[in-house]
């Protein structure tokens, strides 16, 4: 069995950033990716247009050229493709990681493939980029589990003349609402807060506001959903306790999402039970647990918007400089463990 340096587990943007940082540096390196190349940005709506500019999205000091001043999420799926030709990075797509055991130095990592093949790797470094998109944050209610009930919004098209309830008052839920609205579905906004969320984008704040005041989109606020049915679904008024039963097609609940906490428990990673947040040193990114390093939105908890592309393409190089610290006046790593 061969042994690597580092195993990255996460074929994101960061992911992918971490790789480039270990080629850069000698290593002998392998990404893990349960998904597609950057599955999470495959995912995204697919009229997405991103908030930040293109060069906030670079890796690898190669140029992203976009035809607006925002790229768009083809265009970044292009771009990030593009990177992993350019720099020809070993990529396995499609492979899970379903367990982890072992120690600094010899980490044995057990995957399933598409197929079910089960596959074991040995590494003496782990990246972990795990992102979040694919953790809901579930409202925990009865008719959740519904077909007609999703926690990601990808086109609006299939909803024109239908009743669409959309919960939340953030960014996702502010582009969801106007997106629906503007492809002839019938939007209702339901949020527990008395407002839409301040830190909406300043250019898509004053859009779903005006929606609202007109009651293009109509919005419920202090309102939480008590049940999903087929055809309907029960409000509540957290204020003034009244409760109605609004006509319903379609739910899409974007309450946000949270990285695999398990995942992480599993590899003795200790986790703030308040903020959500894994146990790791500022300066290096490395975990509590030897050897384990921790890179993206990984790090964030439940302060998920404060962890982006833009500043999470710099852990790997972050990573990579803490492993050189560590070897001053050696090779990066010790020599191969005997099998």
């Amino acid at each position: 069995m061969n042994l690597y340096d580092v195993i990255i587990i996460g074929g994101g943007p960061t992911g992918l950033a971490c790789a480039i940082e270990a080629q850069r540096a000698g290593l002998n390196y392998l990404v893990i990716e349960k998904g597609c190349l950057v599955n999470s940005l495959y995912h995204y709506p697919t009229q997405m247009i991103f908030f930040t500019t293109p060069e906030l999205l670079e890796i690898g000091d190669l140029p992203f050229v976009c035809e607006r001043e925002k790229p768009n999420r083809i265009e970044a799926l292009k771009y990030y493709r593009r990177v992993a030709d350019t720099y020809k990075l070993r990529v396995n797509q499609y492979e899970k990681v379903i367990k982890v055991i072992g120690r600094d130095g010899d980490f044995h990592v057990a995957t399933e493939l598409q197929s079910t093949e089960r596959r074991t790797y040995r590494t003496r470094k782990l990246i972990v980029s795990i992102g979040y998109y694919d953790q809901p944050n579930r409202i925990r209610i009865p008719g959740e589990d519904l077909p007609k009930v999703s926690h990601y919004y990808k086109d609006a098209h299939p909803y024109y003349n239908r009743d669409v309830a959309v919960i939340g008052a953030g960014n996702s839920a502010a582009l969801t609402a106007l997106d629906l609205y503007r492809h002839g579905a019938r939007v209702t906004l339901i949020h527990r807060g008395a407002t839409l969320k301040p830190t909406i984008k300043y250019w898509i704040l004053p859009d779903i506001e005006n929606r609202v005041a007109n009651s293009e989109v109509k919005a419920y606020f202090q309102t939480i959903i008590t049940e999903i049915h087929e055809t309907s679904l029960h409000i509540h008024h957290l204020e003034t306790g009244e409760q109605h039963e609004l006509s319903n097609d379609f739910v899409f609940a974007m309450t946000g999402y949270h990285v695999d906490n398990d995942f992480l428990h599993s590899l003795g990673i200790a986790i703030d039970p308040e903020t959500w947040k894994p146990q790791f040193n500022p300066e290096t990114l490395e975990s509590n647990v030897a050897g384990v390093y921790l890179a993206g939105v990984t790090i964030a908890g439940k302060d998920t918007g404060k962890v982006f592309i833009e500043n999470g393409r710099f852990h790997g190089g972050q990573i990579i400089k803490s492993l050189r610290d560590q070897h001053v006046g050696a090779n990066l790593f010790a020599p191969p463990i005997s099998e």
